[in-house]
């Protein structure tokens, strides 16, 4: 069925219509581009070159969408016709923060200077006051430029003994202060008041210095300080203890000064059992079993033990002191029994001169001597003449009467018998002097057998030397 609609189009008549709409449009836009202003836009500097309808600075801002703050500088002004080939000029203030005085201020500057920002706020400063430019802060607007902070001076007083130096600080606390003046500190000194008090004008700070000690430790020195005043109160701040007899250079109780050194001593003892051998003695018993003149092994001896407890004092690990506490006989000694005998026996003996009876017989080096040999000047009463007062002559001898008692006759071979009737200075122990007159002097020097001849006498020496 054919379409009789008087309305409808053809194809090539609906592609005219859009042809000619699309050349009105193109003509339109030709003629808008055409009536457009040219403009240059600094922005911080930045340049930009914009064309625009808009008839007035502001128009043209709002239409970019810059939008100003107070403080933002911009020529020409907002109500500025625009005119072809203008220059607009924006230059945005800065944000900085100011913290003075306790307050903190957000402020939007074109000054780069702090000190201008100082005066264009009307902080002043004194000589002793002083500011620091540091970075923004967490919290601070992401475009800040800086933070600008004021430290005020407080005057303090600082008192160190008795020394009070007046100063001004910059600091918050009274720790700050002291780290600020410059003062060494150490960790037993004491500050008043407490290190995070918070500093006020006027302040007394009060510095109470610790004194340095060295204390000498089993082996090793430590090196400290303190504000104690006695020995006893520092050791017992480093932990340091006393046992038993432990003492120390000074006394706990001594008083601390500058630079003092302690020595602890520790102390210790021991106590050693020792055990040393009593010898044994040896006795001499009569036996009348046994002949004169010989001895015998009775009982044999043994050492005894001696225990002793000796204690032994130390000092640092040295010995100072041995002392003997004690002793004791464990094991007493057994004394060795030597026997001599007392049995007196009478024997015969042949001489020339006939038989004789003896009942001992020594053996003994004789010597001889006459009245003018004997020692004596012939000018001496006593010149001549015996211990016994009998003159010299033949048949006299001199004895130690400790061996032979004076009175005994002898018998001497090759010499005869004798009277034991003189001493002598050199007549000591088993020697005799074989006495002569001065015309029949022989001489001797030799051992012989001298035979003591009856009859016994009463009292006899048992042990002869």
């Amino acid at each position: 069925m054919e379409d009789h609609n008087p309305h409808s189009k053809s194809p090539f008549e609906r592609g005219l219509a859009l042809l000619l709409a699309l050349l009105a449009l193109t003509a339109l836009a030709a003629t808008y581009q055409a009536t457009l202003t040219p403009v240059t836009l600094l922005v911080d500097g930045q340049e930009r070159q914009l064309r625009t309808h808009q008839p007035t600075v502001a128009l043209l801002l709002s239409d970019l969408g810059l939008a100003l703050r107070a403080e933002d500088r911009l020529v020409p002004a907002l109500d500025t016709p625009i005119e072809a080939d203008m220059t607009i000029a924006v230059d945005h203030a800065r944000p900085v923060v100011l913290v003075a005085d306790g307050v903190e201020r957000l402020r939007y500057v074109h000054e780069s200077n702090p000190a201008d920002l100082l005066a264009l706020e009307n902080i002043v400063l004194s000589a002793q006051d002083t500011f620091s430019v540091r970075a923004p802060l967490l919290g601070d607007p992401t475009d800040t430029q800086f933070r600008v902070e004021v430290q005020r001076a407080v005057p303090v007083i600082l008192e160190t003994g008795a020394a009070r130096i007046p100063f001004y600080t910059h600091a918050a606390t009274v720790g700050e202060t002291l780290l600020e003046s410059g003062i060494l500190l150490y960790r037993a000194d004491r500050i008043f008041p407490a290190t995070e008090t918070p500093v006020q004008s006027g302040m007394h700070i009060r510095v109470e210095r610790s004194v340095p000690v060295s204390i000498h430790l089993d082996g090793h020195v430590l090196h400290t300080r303190t504000h104690r005043n006695r020995v006893g109160e520092v050791l017992a701040d480093v932990g340091v203890l006393l046992n038993g007899q432990d003492y120390t250079i000074p006394a706990m109780d001594a008083t601390l000064g500058d630079g003092v050194e302690v020595r602890v001593i520790r102390v210790t003892e021991t106590v050693v059992v020792e055990q040393s051998p009593i010898p044994f003695e040896t006795v001499w018993q009569a036996d009348p079993n046994m002949e004169l003149d010989t001895q015998g092994l009775t009982q044999e001896g043994a050492p005894g033990v001696l225990e002793r407890r000796r204690r032994i004092r130390y000092e640092n690990g040295e010995v100072v002191d041995r002392r003997i506490e004690g002793e004791s006989i464990i094991l007493a000694p057994t004394s060795r029994v030597m026997g001599y005998g007392t049995m007196v026996v009478i024997r015969q003996l042949d001489t020339p001169s006939g038989t004789v009876e003896y009942w001992r017989k020594f053996r003994m080096l004789a010597t001889s001597y006459s009245a003018s040999t004997a020692g004596v000047s012939p000018s001496n009463p006593h010149y001549g003449f015996t211990a016994t007062g009998i003159r010299m002559r033949d048949g006299l001898v001199a004895v130690d009467p400790r061996v032979i008692s004076l009175g005994t006759q002898v018998y001497v071979p090759g010499y005869g018998m004798g009277l034991a009737a003189d001493t002598g200075g050199a007549i000591k122990g088993k020697r005799i002097d074989l006495g002569y007159a001065d015309e029949t002097l022989k001489l001797w020097y030799s051992f012989v057998d001298v035979y003591l001849l009856t009859p016994v006498p009463a009292r006899i020496n048992y042990l002869n030397p």
